[in-house]
């Protein structure tokens, strides 16, 4: 009883601080047509603004939002500034009123873990118990923020640890979810799914079974570059020995100016482009280049690395649906189907968290697509392996027996190594293609005596 009170208490005090900012951001995309010039001409003095006010009032408002709340939860057992809540409202709705390639869930979480902390310390409640308060206030931020109750409570407990779920926080979170969505709605949040026509028959499809077993593959590679281009440039821009605030500028100024070669598609959220990629009639995406998915992730990367706010799990279905795109293309069938197993499957790669992914695809495309997707995303779970846009996610499993990993560390401290088992597999895999080599050698030495 108590944590059926406290969870719809948190869920009904989230989904109306969310609607708050997706009614803000609403607002935003609606006065950008009312500048005089294209409104992402205006994204280099955005970063320099969202740096400075990180910089100044929340430095726990950097970057894409869950990282940091998920450093809190393992690190502070859920404490958390409250000056993060409206500094990174207000910072992400500048980054993409500008046109920064960013997404809205990491605010989401961040208002959602920063509200349940501020009740939490007002009534004085217990570090354990406002560990999992906050928990639940994650949960309600993915809920409400997306309009997917079930995947966004399940998201905000499986996302903490790879391999774990905190099964004492999945009751609260899930009544969280519910509350912050259903509230949200009341509030009038219209929330977007998709219709992608595809209609499975009773039997069994063996080519195109296949076909998603291989796109899992694809999307896990996909995953891993995204994750690296993230990484990457995160760190070198942080190594670039200028003024932040002249980075962040010159940041947006090469967003800009890239736009007149590769075209305005990568700005802001990029909901448009996404409802594109996934419409089910195949003349409308017909124009979308095959690099789409590429360029997405230097966007990102650059927006988020400059001193842009937002979150990164938006970016992951662009780059998701646009890489399935490319290879239902390459199939040449089932086009939207793919996009939509890689809206769902990179989320599952990139994060880590397969079972959020696959409710996700269930919630937002239909029952159709739930077993394809359950293939697809465990794949690509299992192909990006043990790393993560969230570096401070704890490792709790290994994804391959083969492998030497550090359980209980952070994954960026994972050290995974090749493991005694998989060295003696490889030695006795390459034992066996000697002997043949040699048996070979042999039996060609005897025909050549024989001639």
């Amino acid at each position: 009883m108590k944590w059926l009170f406290l969870s719809i208490i948190i869920g009904v005090m989230i989904g109306a601080m969310v609607t708050l900012f997706l009614n803000i951001l609403h607002y935003g995309d609606h006065t950008q047509t009312l500048l005089p010039f294209k409104y992402y001409y205006l994204l280099p003095f955005a970063l320099v603004l969202s740096t400075w006010l990180v910089k100044k009032f929340a430095p726990e408002a950097e970057g894409h939002g869950t990282e940091k709340v998920i450093e809190s939860v393992h690190k502070k057992n859920g404490l958390i500034d409250v000056a993060v809540i409206p500094v990174k409202l207000f910072a992400t709705v500048l980054t993409l009123f500008a046109g920064g390639s960013a997404g809205k869930e990491g605010p989401g979480a961040q208002i959602g873990a920063g509200g349940a902390s501020l009740f939490s310390e007002f009534f004085h409640f217990s570090k354990k118990d406002r560990k999992k308060l906050v928990i639940c206030g994650i949960s309600a931020g993915f809920a409400s923020v997306f309009g997917t109750p079930i995947a966004g409570a399940i998201f905000g407990v499986e996302v903490l640890f790879i391999g774990l779920i905190m099964y004492d926080v999945l009751l609260p979170s899930f009544i969280a979810g519910f509350a912050a969505f259903y509230t949200a709605q009341y509030l009038g949040i219209d929330y977007t799914y998709f219709d992608i026509r595809f209609f499975n028959n009773v039997s069994i499809d063996i080519p195109l079974i296949l076909e998603v077993i291989l796109a899992g593959v694809f999307f896990g590679l996909v995953s891993d570059f995204t994750i690296t281009v993230l990484r990457n440039f995160h760190k070198n821009i942080k190594r670039i020995p200028i003024n932040i605030y002249l980075k962040a500028f010159l940041g947006g100024t090469i967003l800009v100016l890239a736009s007149y070669v590769v075209g305005d598609y990568y700005f802001g959220l990029g909901l448009g482009r996404i409802e594109t990629l996934l419409n089910p009639y195949l003349y409308v995406s017909a124009d979308i280049p095959w690099y789409d998915f590429i360029v997405k992730s230097f966007y990102t990367a650059i927006t988020l690395g400059t001193g842009g706010s937002g979150g990164i799990v938006t970016p992951l279905f662009y780059i998701g649906a646009s890489s399935g795109h490319l290879f239902g293309s390459l199939m040449g069938d089932h086009v939207a189907l793919f996009a939509a197993l890689g809206f769902v499957s990179v989320l599952a790669g990139a994060t880590n968290a397969p079972i959020a992914a696959i409710i996700m695809a269930m919630e937002i495309f239909g029952l159709q697509v739930a077993h394809y997707a359950a293939i697809s995303a465990v794949i690509s779970f299992l192909i990006t392996g043990h790393r993560s846009v969230f570096a401070s996610q704890i490792l709790s499993m290994r994804k391959s027996d083969m492998l030497d990993v550090a359980l209980g560390e952070e994954v960026e401290n994972s050290n995974a190594q090749m493991g005694d088992k998989g060295k003696n597999k490889i030695q006795s895999l390459r034992n066996r293609l000697e002997e043949k080599r040699k048996l070979r050698a042999e039996a060609s030495s005897r025909r050549h005596k024989k001639d």
